[in-house]
This record gives C-alpha cells, sequence and structure tokens, in this order.
C-alpha cells in the first residue's frame, strides 16, 4: 500500500480502509448487475458482522437562505465520520461527483465515499472524495 499525504486521521484513515474492505467483500460474493438497494443491504450486513457503527439512509435537512427546504437521505453514515454512497450504474457521471460534494456539505462531513458494484474489480468502481 502506498503511503500518501492526507488531512485525515490516522483513526478515519483506517475507517475508510475497513468500509472499502467491507465494500469488497459484498462485490467479491455478489458481484455486478445487482439494483443499489441489494448492495446496500448486503453492505449494511457486512458492516454489522464487521462491528462497524453506521446510520443507514440518514437524513440530513437542506436549508436556503435560513429556510427548511426538504430532508436529504444519504446512504450511509460510517462512525459518524465519513459518507457513503452506493451506486450500480453502467458509469461514474460527472453529477455523481457533484451529488457526493453535495452530500458532504449538507452533512458537514469531510469524507466520502462512492462505490459503483456495477464493475468487474470494486476498485475500478471506488472515487474517495475529502473537503478540506
Amino acid at each position: 500500500m502506498m503511503n500518501l499525504s492526507t488531512p485525515l486521521s490516522d483513526d478515519i484513515e483506517q475507517l475508510v480502509h475497513r468500509i472499502i474492505g467491507c465494500c469488497i467483500d459484498v462485490h467479491r460474493a455478489m458481484g455486478p448487475g445487482l439494483l443499489e438497494r441489494i448492495y446496500q443491504r448486503a453492505v449494511a450486513i457486512e458492516f454489522t458482522e464487521a462491528g462497524i457503527p453506521f446510520e443507514l439512509e440518514k437524513r440530513y435537512e437542506v436549508m436556503y437562505r435560513g429556510r427548511l427546504l426538504c430532508d436529504q437521505r444519504v446512504d450511509f453514515v460510517v462512525a459518524n465520520a465519513v459518507l457513503l454512497e452506493i451506486k450500480a450504474q453502467d458509469r461514474i457521471l460527472p453529477v455523481h461527483h457533484s451529488q457526493i460534494l453535495s452530500y458532504l456539505r449538507i452533512s458537514r462531513l469531510k469524507v466520502g465515499l462512492l462505490i459503483n458494484f456495477n464493475v468487474s474489480v470494486l476498485p475500478n468502481g471506488l472515487k474517495r472524495f475529502v473537503l478540506t
């Protein structure tokens, strides 16, 4: 593994590594081609088995000029520190990148993972985002 400079603490980096490991385990077992909801449920089982705390479909208020517009659900918030968005798409588009950046802003979290399970090898479907 490469040792890259990161603005995240060692604990958060370790958590990110564990999250990715759980997702790889799900992908190895199930492969590509299923619905996002199926992968989401399998990842929740994997997190539970690994003892990783998470909130599924956590809701955040979306505000504009001090007024509540609506609630926005995100797929996972892991250990109150990492946002995880699950996809099962043919390809990840720039709008998906914008989506996770918006989710990070409304959640006030610093790190997010966008994972597309509809790939032959999961690391090819992984994108990490860090707000500084």
